[in-house]
């Protein structure tokens, strides 16, 4: 079940479109279009799944006007992430599911969100996205050729590794963790003592059968629907980061379409991503007793063994204040930004 907030803002994101229009579009007034969305991960993702409700919805909505055609794997940037975002950017690829920590790479203030042990629960998360600084981050994206159409979750991003089981930041001590290359897990992880290597999601699996890494981290529902259960022995349950979705379209595409095409697309997006949001979440909850049928060994971190890694990550936090938009640094202080 969602957040009661989340709903409520979901709901006013869709009145609101209807009343500019949505609910009554001529298909006359939309242009045919064949656009491309790319996410990195495979078929079995919820972000794939999301991808596909979204082109679906516009689909329908358009009157077969608007075709999405969806590639997953990463495949139109050849699994490069950053490449794809670029990508985005140019027009190479019209739509995206990317994740705020690459969208950190174009402004720092992305990163705010993921800023360690910041969010305890899906709750704050939901009242920090709906709130003033969740609108100023999506705005922020035109400023780099983009348009933010939604948020959906990629979730609280969780350890694997090959070697032992980790309890302790003293575990974690010389761990080569494949990071992906945003300069904020850089910081993080150096601060808990491993050795943070930035590579990209396509060459994770290779990396881990090479032994060039030791381990990992990502939302539980990427592990599992990459299978990385069959190269790592060890998960550790500790929700170190939280990892938004910005479905992003590119500003160009949007720019050239009449308002009412404007209105089918903002209105799938919000929809196609709230079932995004409830497959991630559904996910997180249901595939820990998959990980540990498929052999691996869960570590659930208690409150303190938690406070003893947070402990380690405080120089993060001054690190990274001043790279912070002042608005969406407020999270760090109140821990809800809806007010």
């Amino acid at each position: 079940m969602f957040n009661l907030k989340t709903d409520l803002c979901i709901l006013l994101v869709g009145l609101a479109l209807t009343l500019f229009g949505c609910s009554a579009v001529s298909v006359s007034d939309v242009p045919a279009r064949n656009w491309k969305m790319s996410v990195v991960t495979n078929e079995n993702s919820s972000w794939t799944k999301g991808a596909r409700i979204f082109a679906d919805l516009v689909k329908q909505r358009s009157g077969g006007q608007i075709q999405i055609a969806v590639y997953p794997n990463g495949e139109l940037a050849g699994g490069n992430q950053v490449k794809e975002l670029t990508m985005l950017q140019d027009g190479s690829i019209d739509f995206t599911y990317h994740s705020n920590l690459l969208y950190s790479n174009l402004d720092q203030s992305f990163a705010a969100i993921s800023m360690p042990w910041l969010f305890t629960d899906y709750s704050q998360v939901d009242a920090a996205l709906c709130g003033p600084a969740g609108s100023q981050l999506l705005k922020a994206a035109e400023d780099h050729g983009i348009v933010g159409l939604a948020y959906g979750e990629n979730g609280f991003r969780q350890l694997t590794n090959g070697r032992l089981a980790v309890h302790s930041p003293d575990d974690l001590h010389g761990l080569k963790i494949r990071i992906p290359d945003v300069e904020l897990y850089d910081s993080i992880y150096k601060a808990m003592g491993a050795i943070p290597v930035a590579m990209n999601f396509g060459e994770v699996i290779g990396a881990l059968k090479q032994e060039q890494i030791d381990g990992q981290e990502n939302p539980i529902d990427i592990i599992v629907s990459s299978k990385l259960y069959e190269v790592q022995n060890h998960i550790t349950v500790w929700n170190y980061s939280y990892d938004a979705l910005i479905l992003g379209m590119n500003k160009k595409d949007w720019d050239g379409l009449p308002g009412t095409a404007q209105a089918i697309i903002k209105q799938a997006a919000s929809e196609a991503s709230k079932e995004q949001v409830r497959l991630s979440r559904d996910a997180a909850r249901t595939q820990l007793s998959l990980l540990r049928d498929k052999g691996m060994t869960i570590t659930e971190l208690t409150p303190d063994q938690v406070k003893a890694f947070r402990m380690t990550t405080a120089p993060v936090y001054a690190e990274w204040s001043g790279k912070i938009d002042p608005v969406i640094k407020k999270l760090w202080e109140t821990g809800d930004l809806s007010e």
